[in-house]
């Protein structure tokens, strides 16, 4: 008998992370190289200036910028990384063009209505790349950027989105997001007796890999903010709890000593500790677990489901869902436990609250009328905004800036699981510019720190 087609845990215990997890958590489930950067001489009179695009201007009106294919044996790859990576993200429109050599004619791209120029050459030897790389301000002649790149050769898609990531905020004056991983649950196989293998990509889906087997079913991975760990939960042995994956080396260690059932955990903001749920009787309560003693914490005891919870940016606040109110609802407590009080009043059920790196929303799900609604609300409740709905659309996670969200959307099946689909999608906070990423089927998104 295959470890899916086993009895994994009780109904009780079913029934009630069903609950906390949401739809699609259970589905087939058995159950209902370091980089050198030195700086580049200005070829253009004038200073380096500040930024004069804000990002609001550039979401009504994308940034017009020229991005030729770069000089030398790597120059089409880097250039058509870093075009992705702007255009993708709606606030850049890339330009073709030729690639200048020396100073830049600026007349010839004033023809083309660029606000900005990429100009360098990227070439290898004995297995090193360099990379050099100019950004220029078309309207002033001026050059904004210039930084040579230098790694292995097996780095050419990091260098790029490096890349992409100084433009991004030499034009916007905020950090990019485009050197960073996002880890997530691929799903394969039919609809009802799905594998699903915990693995990691590039924020674009590339270099896409697993990193389990898919033995055991596996949900919610969460990066940590301040080394190469993830945390995420696993049915492995038949008994669902949360358990630590050590990116560098490979190491998996069970996290916390539970009676019951483990799960939804997130690390806190400087890393030293994980907040998690724990099932007790017939609700589950949250508690952290200090990373380095392995001392538990309890923080709720309301005899109610308590779960999803994740920390304010500054680590004072944790919001999370409970039904002690009757339905499931987002509140806000302490980061010591205590206080708790509801901010979610709108029609249906939330879930799955996130916190904005900014600090200034928390993304949530919310269920009514049996669809899925994804959107975002202040941190005192007001301001609920929806962004995005459809009959599964969960498991926010926010990219490093708090400028994009990245989500699971799922289809509705037919008879036999016919035209069911699950991935992962981006979408902007102001509800525009949705994508899907292209690496099949997955769900459970979860960002990585920038560099991460």
């Amino acid at each position: 008998m295959r470890p899916s087609d086993m009895p994994l845990i009780s109904d009780a215990d079913a029934s009630l992370l069903a609950t906390a997890l949401g739809r699609r958590g259970l589905i087939g489930a058995g159950i209902a190289g370091g980089i050198l950067a030195s700086p580049l001489a200005a070829l253009a009179q004038g200073a380096p200036g500040a930024a004069e695009i804000t990002v609001d201007q550039a979401r009504s009106e994308p940034i017009p910028i020229v991005i030729p294919a770069l000089g030398g044996d790597f120059g089409q790859q880097v250039s058509e990384v870093v075009s992705a990576d702007l255009g993708n993200c709606g606030l850049f429109r890339p330009i073709a063009g030729s690639l200048p050599v020396g100073m830049p004619d600026f007349a010839t791209y004033k023809s083309l209505g660029a606000r900005a120029l990429v100009s360098g050459t990227a070439s290898s030897s004995g297995g090193a790349l360099r990379v050099e790389f100019r950004l220029w301000d078309v309207l002033t002649g001026t050059q904004i950027q210039g930084t040579a790149y230098t790694a292995a050769a097996a780095d050419v898609r990091k260098i790029a989105h490096i890349i992409a990531d100084v433009i991004y905020e030499r034009m916007l004056g905020e950090k990019g997001y485009f050197n960073t991983r996002i880890a997530y649950i691929a799903r394969s196989g039919p609809r009802a007796h799905q594998t699903t293998r915990l693995a990691i990509m590039d924020q674009d889906g590339a270099n896409s890999h697993y990193l389990s087997g898919g033995q055991w079913l596996t949900l919610t991975p969460r990066f940590s903010p301040a080394n190469d760990q993830l945390a995420f939960m696993s049915y492995a042995n038949n008994r669902p709890r949360v358990y630590m994956l050590n990116l560098a080396t490979g190491r998996q260690q069970l996290l916390g000593d539970f009676e019951g059932i483990s799960f939804a955990p997130r690390f806190a903001p400087d890393g030293r500790s994980v907040v998690l749920s724990a099932t007790r009787g017939g609700g589950s309560d949250i508690f952290t677990v200090d990373l380095v003693t392995r001392a538990k914490r309890q923080l709720t005891s309301s005899g109610a489901i308590d779960t999803s919870p994740c920390y304010s940016p500054d680590g004072s606040q944790v919001v999370f869902n409970s039904d002690r109110g009757g339905t499931p609802q987002l509140y806000i407590m302490s980061a010591g436990g205590g206080g708790a009080r509801r901010i979610s009043y709108g029609s249906g059920t939330y879930g799955s609250p996130v916190w904005s790196p900014r600090g200034d929303v928390i993304a949530f799900t919310r269920i009514a009328n049996g669809s899925f609604s994804l959107g975002v609300m202040a941190p005192d409740g007001t301001g609920e905004r929806i962004m995005t709905q459809g009959f599964t659309v969960e498991s926010p996670s926010f990219c490093p800036n708090g400028r994009v969200i990245a989500f699971c959307r799922q289809t509705a099946a037919g008879a036999g699981g016919a035209g069911f689909s699950s991935g992962i999608s981006t979408i902007d906070i102001t509800g525009f510019h949705e994508r899907a990423i292209p690496v099949g089927g997955a769900s459970d998104p979860a960002w990585s720190p920038l560099n991460g």
